[in-house]
């Protein structure tokens, strides 16, 4: 992928929320269905309806808790050097 096709630097934020949201939805998603209906006929169609609903919801948690997570990691974690 060359730089014309990237996103800019200042949506960085952005954009780790969106894949971090998408693949954890999606996850989630496919745990809960399987742990509530099981893995049976229409799991596929049942993933993807929960996904519909936890995509969005995930997207806003990461925005708002990423912040966080940035301070609680620079309280944990030393500083290199």
């Amino acid at each position: 992928m060359n730089n014309l096709n990237k996103i800019p630097h200042q949506f960085t934020p952005y954009v780790f929320a969106f894949f971090m949201a998408g693949i954890m939805a999606f996850l989630m998603s496919m745990a809960i269905v399987a742990t509530s209906t099981g893995i049976q006929h229409g799991y596929s169609i049942r993933v993807i309806h929960s996904y519909g609903l936890a995509m969005p919801v995930a997207f806003v948690c990461v925005l708002i808790v990423r912040p966080i997570v940035i301070k609680l990691v620079a309280v944990f974690v030393k500083k290199p050097g």
